[in-house]
């Protein structure tokens, strides 16, 4: 898994139709971990982790969907679609008690965010931000061979079609 999906290497986790507006998501994975799509309030494209930074918890079960922001179910902390974390509940404590130390920095808890490349409409995301640009990682052949099928034109999706499969990969 390491080698495959999490250490330079590009995955494909969707395409930019399937997120047309501000606020809309798919969740999907790369090799074993949940990844969401998502296109932020400015119209990019940005690839977060589906764990929240506090304790790990998978914040979004829906497979697809509009949010303004992300919401942990687990302690409630929320994050920008950007995966910025903009809120943490009782951050000063309750009459007193409890909280975060006064020197808590937000800016030091984000979702882990993925390196993203658009291709014509195709997205690429890799989980390791040293990765080449896809035009080298892939080479000059390969590259062609991505934009024959990926070449410009508006796509659109149609459907989808599931399948569990038993197999030893």
């Amino acid at each position: 898994l390491e080698r495959f999906f999490y250490r330079g290497h590009w995955c494909y986790v969707g395409l930019e139709c399937e997120v047309p507006n501000p606020g809309d998501f798919k969740r999907t994975v790369v090799g074993e971990r949940s990844v969401i799509l998502v296109r932020d309030r400015g119209g990019d494209i940005r690839v977060v982790e589906n764990r929240c930074a506090h304790r790990g918890v998978a914040f979004c079960r829906e497979r697809h969907g509009n949010r303004k922001t992300f919401v942990c179910p687990y302690h409630q902390w929320n994050y920008t679609l950007k995966g910025d974390l903009q809120g943490v509940p009782f951050r000063r404590g309750v009459k007193g008690k409890g909280g975060f130390p006064a020197d808590f920095d937000p800016k030091q808890h984000p979702l882990r965010k993925l390196k993203v490349e658009c291709i014509n409409g195709a997205v690429f995301a890799s989980f390791d931000e040293r990765t080449l640009p896809m035009k080298d990682y892939l080479g000059d052949e390969l590259y062609k061979r991505l934009l024959r099928v990926f070449d410009g034109r508006e796509l659109k999706v149609l459907g989808y079609q599931r399948q569990k499969i038993k197999s030893n990969w």
